[in-house]
């Protein structure tokens, strides 16, 4: 039987207001992919990141471009041929998985080879904004076990970094500057978030420069976000950071995820399962990668004021494997 294929704009509200050091947003933008084919239905979603110089109609429109092949039974390894990495061939593969479930009714983690699913503690984030709102939000939240910070703004991010330790001296805490520090600066923050006993560092300075890390002493485990895309990346990665987070939007979708994970581990380096802001739908792939990382990030559903029906479960920062009715 042929297959068919739905392409979907669909839009979420943030709960307030989602800030990084690249400006703000209270509303996500997504594209879902639908297959359908002998009465199943497989889904993937993904976010076009601007980052990137990806559009929501660019992505929508690259994955139009397939609808012929994919209808006509394109599978995932023709997939990694078809398309490159990126948001679009994230929303096929992680659809084709699900598709794949529903129609053998073998769960998409067993198909990859893991034994069994279990709850996984996820960060929470933190909104970049003053270092007093950002002290008020972290207090908020200080009893969550692991706060992800926003930081990367031209100024205050020495008081950010001491206000939000204050307001939750139990937790583990990590540093996202999402590109914002530079070469001058660099050394203050790194020593900052060592003497605040933060855990882990992302992306501290623009992928264009990070060669200025390599090699660099650091009391912090830095961990490579904007500076890695998929497996073709890691080479250049060794020596300048200790950890990767992989992003099925950035690695181009699950199948590419998983061999990403082995490989970055063969070369040494620790893991970080992330997302984009996102629903439930793109966090249930991507709980797959969990059981391998050190940090787990997968907080998207949490900051959004509606998501998708039938979604993960959250209980606190303890979020549980996907029912079959959402994905896989």
């Amino acid at each position: 039987m042929r297959r068919a294929l739905k392409v979907e704009i669909d839009r979420f509200p943030v709960a307030g207001r989602f800030t990084i050091a690249r400006g703000s947003r209270t509303e996500i933008v997504v594209v879902t992919a639908t297959l359908s084919e002998g009465g199943a239905t497989g889904r993937g979603e993904c976010v076009p990141y601007a980052r990137y110089g990806e559009t929501v109609e660019g992505v929508a429109g690259l994955i139009e471009s397939l609808r012929d092949r994919l209808e006509a039974g394109l599978g995932r390894a023709e997939l990694q041929e078809a398309l490159p990495a990126g948001a679009a061939r994230n929303a096929i593969d992680c659809a084709l998985w699900d598709l794949e479930a529903k129609l053998t009714g073998v769960p998409a983690h067993v198909a990859a080879g893991i034994y069994r699913l279990a709850p996984v503690t996820t960060a929470y984030t933190i909104s970049l904004d003053t270092p007093e709102a950002m002290a008020e939000a972290t207090a908020r939240a200080a009893t969550r076990p692991i706060l992800k910070i926003k930081l990367g703004s031209p100024g205050g991010d020495l008081e950010r970094i001491a206000a939000v330790r204050e307001a939750a001296p139990g937790a583990t805490l990590i540093a996202d500057a999402n590109e914002g520090w530079t070469e001058a600066n660099l050394a203050h923050h790194l020593a900052a978030c060592a003497k605040a006993g933060f855990a882990l560092i992302e992306q501290p300075v623009p992928a264009a420069i990070d060669a200025i890390l390599a090699d660099r002493p650091r009391d912090v485990m830095i961990c490579a976000d904007e500076s890695l895309h998929d497996r073709t990346s890691l080479p250049g990665l060794v020596g300048r950071y200790d950890a990767i987070n992989i992003k099925l939007d950035k690695a181009g979708g699950l199948t590419e995820a998983l061999a990403l994970a082995a490989e970055a581990q063969r070369l040494g380096f620790s893991l970080m399962i992330g997302c984009m802001l996102g629903t439930s739908l793109a966090m249930a792939p991507a709980m797959l990668i969990a059981p391998k990382a050190r940090f787990v990030d997968l907080d998207g559903p949490l900051l959004l004021a509606r998501e998708r029906e039938n979604g993960l479960r959250y209980e606190g920062s303890t979020v549980y494997p996907p029912p079959p009715s959402l994905w896989g």
